[in-house]
């Protein structure tokens, strides 16, 4: 049920924002100064901001970036934390102790500060985003990952294919890595509503997108300055947003049940 509402909810907001621009009648930078914060009506059909800019295609095309950055940081983190997790898992040893400590340090340097620092030394760019909230998720998908590979390396296929001569890194690429798609594709599913919510959370704070791209956090955050004079401004950002949150929480917890069996035994027994 979870992966099927997930999955609905998924589908219509990426067709919202995917077809929904076809549609738009209005260009979503142009100021309309006789319809500043309008409600909606037939000919601005979300209603404007308190700049006279169309919402419904502000709000569309703020999805498609914030989607965007949502996949592709994703992408990084886990190509970067499976990497990590493998190397280190299946090494084991001093080298493993040496790698998660160098994970705890990262885990302990504050994030909103280098993301601060960044922005002041490169600017406030798309590419930015996704370099620095993807190398920051890595620490979790790393830790997910090491701990995979320690049991799967005790395995006796793995250590079959060690005995026949297979080198370590084509142990990890034909033995480990296959069977470690479930947990990653499982933990990446999760991973993009969390990057989805900290670029909100930094187009809130006025670290993020800059005009004229825009996403759906930096859209709650014009709106909720405007709330009194236009609500739907935020209304409508914060419900697509919701949507996303929803869509792919759900479905990371489908997929969990459906491939993880001690989650299925948790639901029987419960």
């Amino acid at each position: 049920m979870k992966l099927k509402l997930g999955l609905a909810l998924l589908v219509l907001v990426l067709l919202m924002i995917g077809v929904g621009p076809w549609f738009g009648t209005q260009d979503p930078e142009t100021i309309h100064w006789d319809h500043m914060a309008a409600a909606p009506d037939a000919t601005f059909w979300l209603g404007t901001d308190v700049m006279g800019r169309d919402v419904y295609m502000r709000t569309l095309l703020g999805g498609q970036v914030s989607l965007l950055v949502g996949l592709l940081a994703s992408l990084v983190s886990v190509a970067i934390g499976v990497c990590y997790g493998m190397v280190a898992g299946f090494i084991g040893g001093k080298t493993d102790a040496l790698m998660m400590r160098l994970v705890d340090v990262l885990y302990a340097l504050p994030f909103l500060f280098l993301v601060i620092l960044l922005m002041v030394f490169f600017g406030q760019h798309l590419w930015l985003l996704f370099i620095a909230i993807g190398c920051y998720l890595w620490l979790d998908m790393a830790r997910i990952v090491r701990g995979q590979t320690l049991a799967l390396k005790a395995q006796p296929f793995v250590e079959a294919a060690g005995a026949m001569g297979q080198s370590p890194m084509t142990i990890l690429r034909r033995q480990i890595l296959p069977n470690l798609k479930g947990v990653v594709v499982v933990y990446a599913t999760l991973t993009i509503p969390q990057v989805i919510m900290i670029e909100s959370f930094l187009s809130f704070l006025g670290l993020g997108l800059q005009d004229p791209m825009t996403s759906w956090g930096a859209l709650v955050n014009e709106g909720a300055s405007h709330m009194e004079l236009a609500p739907w401004s935020l209304w409508f950002p914060a419900l697509f947003l919701s949507m996303t949150l929803v869509g792919f929480n759900l479905l990371g917890d489908g997929l969990r049940d459906r491939w993880d069996p001690t989650s299925q035994q948790r639901a029987s027994d419960s």
